[in-house]
């Protein structure tokens, strides 16, 4: 359905034009949601930043998350993962995760807090959503911080969960609904992971263009 993120995000984002004029902020999980998140805050002319949030993985099967941590400590657990763990097991991971967070945030941020969202427009990006985890802590993290209006977009999400997130927040914002939560890499032509390096050039062609609008408005 898409060659790659980059023209999912261009696509999603003429979804979204009616947020233009509130002047919104675009928020992208990395990785794979920068690169649907920028197109978007291109058209819209919006601030961006990534937000960091990482999935919580159980130690003896390192494919399944049982839960997400945010930047600011925000914690969410699967309501599956219930009772399944120690509150000791639980913190060793998120020892863990804070560490690489923390790395993250210097590597990408560096070392910068997210713009304030509180009365704000906000549109989380990602490039699909299929479990709840790193997005539901994403959703309760920026909450805290009180926006004027809360939008998820993605170019698919897996039904059930799109079902869940539109309880959470003012909208949700899909191309395609699907009920098959494995299907995500299949609608994308590339869909190759995105690289650290990747990440920075991107971020720093962002900045530049930036930079480069603030100085042509200036004059």
């Amino acid at each position: 359905m898409f060659k790659n993120r980059e023209e999912a995000g261009k696509l999603l984002s003429i979804e979204l034009d009616k947020y233009r004029n509130v002047q919104p902020v675009v928020l992208a999980v990395p990785k794979g949601g920068l690169e649907t998140g920028l197109p978007i805050s291109r058209f819209l002319g919006s601030e961006f930043s990534l937000i960091i949030v990482r999935n919580l993985r159980y130690l003896k099967d390192s494919e399944t998350a049982f839960g997400a941590l945010g930047e600011d400590g925000t914690l969410y657990l699967s309501y599956n993962a219930k009772g399944k763990l120690t509150k000791q097991e639980i913190e060793m991971v998120m020892k863990i995760e804070e560490q690489q967070i923390r790395k993250r945030l210097n590597k990408f941020r560096k070392g910068t807090s997210l713009p304030s969202l509180e009365s704000r427009t906000v549109i989380l990006a990602d490039d699909g959503i299929a479990t709840d985890s790193k997005i539901f802590a994403a959703i309760k993290m920026i909450k805290k911080q009180r926006p004027e209006k809360f939008i998820v977009a993605a170019p698919v999400i897996a039904s059930d969960i799109y079902k869940k997130i539109k309880r959470r927040v003012d909208d949700a914002v899909a191309l395609s609904i699907s009920e098959d939560c494995f299907a995500i890499p299949e609608i994308y032509d590339d869909f190759r992971e995105v690289s650290d390096e990747k990440i920075d050039r991107l971020l720093k062609q962002n900045e530049i263009k930036n930079n480069l609008l603030q100085t042509l408005n200036s004059v």
